[in-house]
């Protein structure tokens, strides 16, 4: 379980995460959903240790990441856009990575075979579109066979083929009883791979709960006009109680 414990994130004056509280558990994939600034990104940067929050803390496996930075390990991270040395090949980069975790046994090259990026190893990543290079970091973010996985829309920009190679995989390691992150635009794919719904906006947790329960909360049946009325029917109750 990860648990986010009233956690808060300011950069100057500027507040982006304000007393986030929140717990994921394994076996379960969670959609975390809201508009560009709600502060989707921060609270990522601040589960994998790029930022350090203002105030509370962020709990993994019953450990504070605070004074644990060997929970990263088990984090597979596949960013929206990767960005990679540019003069490097694509086995280049893989044989890096393996080296940097020279102990790590369990290897999970099912997507680098089902993307047949075998067959390109000697490409360099300058040379890439950036579909191949969303490729290359989906394929980076399973090697290591990791409990945790968050993917920072994880399709954009893949051919549909691929696109329903990746929802495949992703569908087969929930069920193994992984724990997943999963932001998105495209909420037809959240609705496809997610169990659980965490609407985040203005740096607060508006709503989390599963997809099954808003979506009969709402009397929608697609998770997009959940959201939307979801949404309205909030923008409703503020206007009702200011």
């Amino acid at each position: 379980m990860i648990s986010f414990r009233n956690v808060s994130k300011k950069f100057g004056k500027l507040q982006v995460l304000d007393s986030v509280t929140l717990d994921v558990y394994p076996s379960k994939s969670y959609a975390l959903i809201g508009p560009n600034g709600s502060g989707k990104t921060t609270m990522i940067k601040s589960l994998l240790g790029l930022v350090v929050p203002t105030s509370g803390d962020i709990v993994f496996e019953e450990k504070s990441i605070l004074t644990d930075w060997q929970y990263r390990e088990k984090i597979g991270y596949m960013p929206q856009i990767g960005r990679y040395p540019e003069n490097i090949t694509i086995g280049q980069l893989v044989d890096m990575m393996r080296n940097i975790r020279p102990s790590q046994d369990k290897i999970d090259e099912e997507l680098i075979d089902a993307f047949k990026l075998y067959k390109i190893y000697d490409k360099k990543m300058h040379s890439l579109s950036g579909g191949t290079r969303q490729k290359v970091s989906a394929a980076l973010a399973f090697l290591f066979n990791p409990p945790v996985l968050i993917l920072d829309e994880p399709t954009a920009g893949l051919d549909p083929v691929s696109v329903e190679i990746f929802k495949e995989k992703i569908t087969a390691e929930k069920l193994k009883g992984k724990l997943m992150l999963i932001t998105s635009h495209v909420l037809n794919d959240l609705d496809e791979l997610t169990t659980d719904v965490v609407y985040i906006f203005e740096g607060r947790i508006q709503y989390h709960n599963s997809i099954e329960a808003l979506k009969r909360e709402t009397n929608e049946k697609r998770l997009g006009k959940a959201i939307a009325t979801l949404i309205q029917q909030k923008e409703l109750l503020d206007s009702i109680t200011e």
